[in-house]
C-alpha cells in the first residue's frame, strides 16, 4: 500500500508513519514543519527505502498537486491541522487557513489525482478529525458521542475541523470522491508536542513549576493512546466503508484532576520530588473561555464492524508516557524554545487576522 500521510512530522501522523513502516507500507511524509512538527519523531524511518518526505504546505495547492501525481497513492491520511484549542481562541485565522482552506486544497488535489488516474478502486481519503465537532456533553456516563450526533462545535479549533468535515462528506456527495472520516478523542503518548495538558503536567512537575489545571479540574475527556490510535487509523484507511465516519476512543474518562493526580503519583513513585508531592504544585488557574465540559466516544462502529478497541488503559499509557519523557529529555528540551510553548494561551484575547 502506498500512504500519503499530511501532516507526518506532527504528534498522531508521526505515529501513523512509524506504524505503517514498520508493516512494510510505503509512506510519502507530507509536512509544512510548522511550530508543532518535529523530523525527529520519524528520524528512525529516514534510513528506510520505504520513506519519503516531502516539506509542502497544504495551504499550496500546486505543491500538494505535485506530491500526489509524483508518489501516486493509494491513500491520502489527512492529519494536518492545527489543533490547540487555546491557540485558536488567541489567533483563530491560522485554523481557518490551515483546517478549511487546506482542506479544500488537499480535496481538490486528491480529487484531480484520482481522476486523472482513472478513478482506480482502491484509492481512498482517509480525514482524520476529532470528537470536538460534537461540541459537550452531560455529565451523564450513558450519554456518549456516536456518528450521528449533531454538529455543535464551541471554539475556532472545532468550528473549523467541522468545517473540514463537512467538505469532505460534500466531495463524496458531490465528485464521488471515495472518503472515510475519524473522529477520534484526546490523544496522549510519546512524541506529544509540549503544550498539551500532559507533557505540560509531567515537564512542570520535573522542573518543579507550577501545574496549571483550567477551573475546577472537573473537565472530562475520554483518553486515547497514540498509538492505538495509530492502528484504527490504518484498519479504517485500509477497510472502512466509503463514505462511512467512525469514531475511535480510548474508553477512558477520566477528570483533568484526576488526571493530573495519576500523573503526580507515577512521579512520586519512579522519581520522588527532594521534598514534598507532586501534587503539592497543582495550581487552579482561570477556566478558557467555551470551555467544554465533557467529551466521551461511544466506539462501537469501529469495534462491530471493523473489530478494533483500544488497548492501552489510561493507567497503563500514562506510565508509559510519563516513561518516554523521563528518558528523552533530549527530544522535548529544545521544542520548548519554540514560540508560545511554556506560555499561557487561551485568554479569549484573540489577535486581529
Amino acid at each position: 500500500m502506498r500512504l500519503c500521510v499530511t501532516g507526518g512530522a506532527g504528534f498522531i501522523g508521526s505515529a501513523v508513519v512509524r506504524l505503517a513502516i514498520k508493516r512494510g507500507h510505503e509512506v510519502l511524509n507530507l509536512d509544512a514543519l510548522t511550530y508543532a512538527a518535529c523530523l525527529e519523531n520519524v528520524s528512525d524511518e529516514e534510513a528506510s527505502a520505504l520513506y519519503r518526505f516531502k516539506q509542502c504546505d497544504i495551504r499550496d495547492r500546486e505543491g500538494v498537486q505535485e506530491a500526489l501525481d509524483d508518489f501516486k497513492p493509494d491513500i491520502v491520511m489527512h492529519l494536518a491541522a492545527e489543533s490547540h484549542v487555546d491557540r485558536s481562541i488567541d489567533g483563530p485565522s491560522d485554523f481557518i487557513e490551515t483546517n478549511i482552506n487546506g482542506t479544500f486544497n488537499v480535496l481538490e488535489a486528491a480529487r484531480k489525482y484520482w481522476e486523472e488516474a482513472g478513478k482506480p478502486e482502491r484509492f481512498r481519503f482517509h480525514h482524520i478529525s476529532t470528537d470536538e465537532v460534537y461540541g459537550s456533553l452531560p455529565a451523564d456516563p450513558e450519554v456518549k458521542f456516536t456518528e450521528g450526533t449533531p454538529y455543535d462545535p464551541r471554539s475556532p479549533y472545532s468550528a473549523s475541523k467541522a468545517s473540514s468535515d463537512h467538505l469532505v462528506r460534500a466531495w463524496h456527495e458531490t465528485y464521488g470522491l471515495p472518503v472515510v472520516i475519524t473522529n477520534c478523542s484526546n490523544n496522549y503518548g510519546p512524541y506529544h508536542f509540549p503544550e498539551k495538558l500532559i507533557p505540560v503536567v509531567i515537564l512542570n512537575a520535573l522542573a518543579g513549576q507550577p501545574l496549571p489545571i483550567y477551573g475546577d479540574g472537573s473537565n472530562i475527556r475520554d483518553w486515547l493512546y497514540v498509538e492505538d490510535h495509530a492502528e484504527a487509523l490504518l484498519l479504517v484507511a485500509e477497510r472502512g466503508e466509503v463514505g462511512r465516519s467512525y469514531n475511535i476512543g480510548g474508553d477512558n474518562e477520566r477528570t483533568n484532576l484526576e488526571l493530573v493526580q495519576a500523573i503526580c503519583s507515577i512521579l512520586d513513585r519512579v522519581q520522588p520530588r527532594s521534598e514534598g508531592l507532586y501534587s503539592d504544585l497543582i495550581t487552579f488557574v482561570t477556566d478558557r473561555p467555551g470551555h467544554d465540559a465533557r467529551y466521551a466516544i461511544n466506539a462501537s462502529r469501529i469495534r462491530d464492524e471493523l473489530g478494533w478497541q483500544p488497548s492501552v488503559t489510561v493507567e497503563e499509557g500514562l506510565e508509559r508516557t510519563v516513561t518516554w519523557y523521563l528518558e528523552n529529555e533530549a527530544w522535548w528540551q529544545p521544542l520548548l524554545e519554540r514560540k508560545g510553548v511554556g506560555e499561557r494561551l487561551g485568554t479569549g484575547k484573540a489577535k486581529s487576522a
